[in-house]
């Protein structure tokens, strides 16, 4: 069955279908066609197959991806955009932001798309059909903790409140219709119970599925995520080691690690789940890398639209830190415009952005605008151990871990006696190594609120638009718009959703 999943994933006909096919089906909403049935094991997976596509519509996959990064403080944009982009960098949210209202529907779907095949299968089915179901809970989990995510605070703010309406299967249309919003922590114990269920029954290890799949490698890997935003530190050790251990990810190395993202995933051994996109299925200036690029694609940089609009940089902040060792491999993501050796800026915007550009979402394949949105990889599992280890008191173990991606860095480690001399906390490193090897990839404004940390942005972007001219911009912890709202149009439908404030 492997084989042939791989086989429909490949094939663009089989892919339209099941895409075409879910669009008919599953409204933007939480509703539910229950006309088509999945009666035999070809149309389960079929039906599998069109969900994975839904993950690939631009309304999920790039709004989602707005929604999570813009707000962070390792990126800056350079000029005012009509699109909802500005709105979500500048934390000047609207009920009726575009993005937020794309992604609620997509994943929605994606979770009612699940529901089908989840109920359609016995917890005693035959391996294969097990497997299936296990894709499925994820898939359904992995949305669910997403929107929880995006529209409810922070877990350790407080487990009462608002998170997400909880969409599992078995409920009728008019419940599907009239759910209210669950706590924070009821989000996060159903994604778990899903994740744990997922890891039970899918294959792991030589037999497990390919990365744009799921398999119970990955089922663990955002069990990993998900404890540790959840603050229950052991817990997150304890998966982190299961997919350390597992022996299926290695981290890449040298020239291979700083091409990362330009090769087919399927052969990247370090990246355990993401959102594939074949050539055919290249979305030109609608791509991710088109709003952080503009070039060739042999990677030199050139001024906007020449392949992309290329209006949101690396910030000042980061591309100074990461100059703090000029030989730290992860200066190959970025890509400064310069003309004569001198590094343009957008003039936008005053003071003007330096135009260094980010290139994790483009260049696969040899296709300037062509990625694979990575959505958990091997690096962060060793900072998720690192950042539990931290809030255990367990300093060189979580030293250990960030050595382990410095070295890969080719930069120098961390000693507990150099870390005392800094005066930052061993928690203040593993933050700081994560903000370095996982920028751009949606972490950072999240991994800082959870922890309490303000996001401080001290560098030219358009937040300073709201500021008369003065680049400082301080979100605290406690902020309202450190959380999206609701969107309206779902308010209008559903009169039990109530509103962030």
């Amino acid at each position: 069955m492997r084989a042939k999943n791989i086989k429909y994933l490949v094939t663009i006909g089989a892919i339209v279908f099941s895409l075409s096919a879910c669009e008919k089906t599953f409204d933007p909403s939480t509703a539910i066609d229950e006309n088509s049935a999945l009666t035999t094991a070809a149309d389960i997976e079929t039906a599998t197959i069109g969900t994975y596509a839904v993950l690939r519509n631009p309304l999920y996959v790039r709004s989602l991806h707005f929604l999570m990064e813009l707000p962070g403080d390792e990126l800056a944009q350079g000029q005012n955009s009509s699109d909802d982009l500005s709105r979500c960098y500048r934390y000047t949210h609207l009920t009726t932001g575009r993005h937020a209202a794309d992604f609620w529907g997509q994943a929605y779907k994606v979770a009612a798309a699940a529901n089908k095949v989840i109920a359609a299968i016995p917890d005693n089915a035959t391996a294969d059909l097990k497997q299936l179901k296990g894709e499925n809970l994820y898939l359904r989990a992995m949305v669910h903790f997403n929107l929880v995510r995006v529209f409810g605070r922070p877990y350790t703010q407080g487990e009462t409140n608002l998170g997400v309406p909880i969409l599992k299967d078995g409920l009728t249309e008019e419940e599907t219709l009239t759910l209210a919003r669950s706590t924070v922590k009821e989000v996060y114990d159903f994604v778990i119970a899903d994740l744990e269920k997922a890891a039970n029954f899918m294959n792991g290890g030589e037999a497990g599925k390919a990365n744009p799949f799921a398999s119970k490698e990955v089922a663990q890997a955002l069990l990993s995520r998900v404890y540790l935003y959840k603050g229950d530190n052991q817990n997150a050790i304890k998966y982190a080691d299961l997919v350390i251990n597992s022996g299926r990810y290695e981290l890449l190395q040298g020239s291979e690690y700083q091409n990362y993202f330009k090769g087919a995933p399927e052969g990247n051994k370090e990246t355990i789940f993401c959102i594939r996109h074949m050539k055919t299925q290249d979305q030109g200036w609608s791509g991710l890398g088109s709003m952080y690029y503009s070039g060739d694609a042999n990677g030199n940089a050139q001024n906007q639209a020449f392949s992309g609009w290329g209006e949101i940089y690396a910030s000042k902040k980061y591309v100074n830190k990461l100059a703090e060792n000029p030989g730290d491999r992860r200066n190959s993501f970025i890509v400064p415009y310069t003309v004569n050796g001198v590094l343009q800026t957008n003039k936008k915007v005053t003071p003007n952005v330096p135009m260094n550009y980010m290139i994790k979402y483009n260049l696969q394949e040899n296709l300037v605008n062509l990625s694979s949105p990575v959505y958990l990889r091997l690096a962060e599992i060793y900072l998720n151990r690192a950042e539990a280890n931290a809030k255990l008191g367990n300093a060189q173990a979580a030293l250990d871990d960030v050595n382990i991606i410095r070295t890969r860095a080719g930069i120098p480690g961390h000693t507990l006696a150099s870390v005392a001399t800094s005066g930052k906390t061993i928690l203040d490193v593993v933050l700081d190594e994560r903000w370095l090897e996982l920028a751009f990839e949606g972490h950072r404004h999240y991994d800082l609120f959870r922890n309490n940390l303000p996001m401080i942005r001290n560098y030219p972007g358009t937040h300073s638009l709201d500021a008369g001219g003065n680049i400082n911009q301080t979100v605290e912890p406690s902020a309202n718009r450190v959380v999206f709202f609701i969107p309206q149009t779902e308010i209008d439908k559903n009169k039990k959703l109530i509103q962030n404030p």
